[in-house]
């Protein structure tokens, strides 16, 4: 049974929503994060569920390919609507794929790609020119599709945060995307709750303006799921 504490929004009555942090490659941890989430629903019935993913689904661990795979195919989950958010290790490696940067693959590399490439199969002694034919292109269209933000009535769900004192209209994918300080530091009313990952904790955050789960499950820590419902949140975690 989760353990439910107050949160720093409302939602209506019947409404739930899962969101999961930064998943890297993780697949047999998000898989039983998705099974608990089964679990739960089944032990207490929501009449309108929405699960949202973070981003940064690739990098790092060793089961990127099968984590995309499987968000394609559709968690099985009984949602509602299921989001998924693009994470900035999703931008990075679209970048490196497209060549359009000369220093966008070492970047990439260097910052977990060559385990992501090694999950679809690709050596690392294939050339950077090679990458985009040898991906699936489901895979990479799933990648280019993946929205930046997600709004839930008075929560805004994205993977890094956003620049405080922009209006939410006018946010920059960048900031949506990688953003760290102003945004970890702010303290003032974004006019809603933003629910991001991006930055490993051991624990998530929950402040008044802001709630954080990514909890480093590639480092060793948690894959996290905030539960959102009425005024009260919880969390689940693998």
């Amino acid at each position: 049974m989760i353990e439910l504490l107050a949160a720093p929004a409302t939602l209506p009555p019947g409404q739930r929503i899962y969101a999961i942090g930064d998943i890297h490659g993780c697949l047999d941890r998000l898989v039983t994060l998705h099974e608990m989430i089964t679990e739960d629903l089944a032990d207490r019935p929501s009449g309108n569920v929405t699960l949202v993913h973070l981003g940064d689904y690739v990098d790092r661990g060793t089961d990127s390919a099968q984590v995309v795979d499987w968000l394609i195919n559709g968690p099985p989950v009984p949602a509602d609507e299921v989001v998924n958010l693009m994470g900035n290790h999703e931008q990075m490696m679209l970048a490196a794929v497209a060549g359009a940067d000369k220093d966008a693959p070492s970047h990439w590399l260097v910052n977990g790609g060559a385990d992501s490439l090694l999950s679809w199969g690709i050596g690392r002694t294939v050339p950077p020119a090679d990458w985009a034919a040898r991906l699936p292109l489901q895979h990479l269209v799933f990648l280019r599709d993946l929205a930046t933000n997600h709004r839930v009535g008075p929560y805004l769900f994205v993977h890094a945060g956003i620049q405080p004192g922009v209006p939410l209209d006018k946010q920059t994918r960048h900031d949506m995307l990688w953003i760290r300080d102003p945004f970890l530091n702010s303290r003032e009313d974004h006019g809603v709750v933003i629910v991001h990952g991006h930055t490993p904790k051991r624990e998530p955050i929950v402040l008044p303006n802001r709630i954080a789960i990514d909890t480093g499950a590639v480092l060793g820590g948690a894959l996290t799921c905030v539960v959102l419902e009425e005024d009260k949140l919880g969390f689940l975690q693998s």
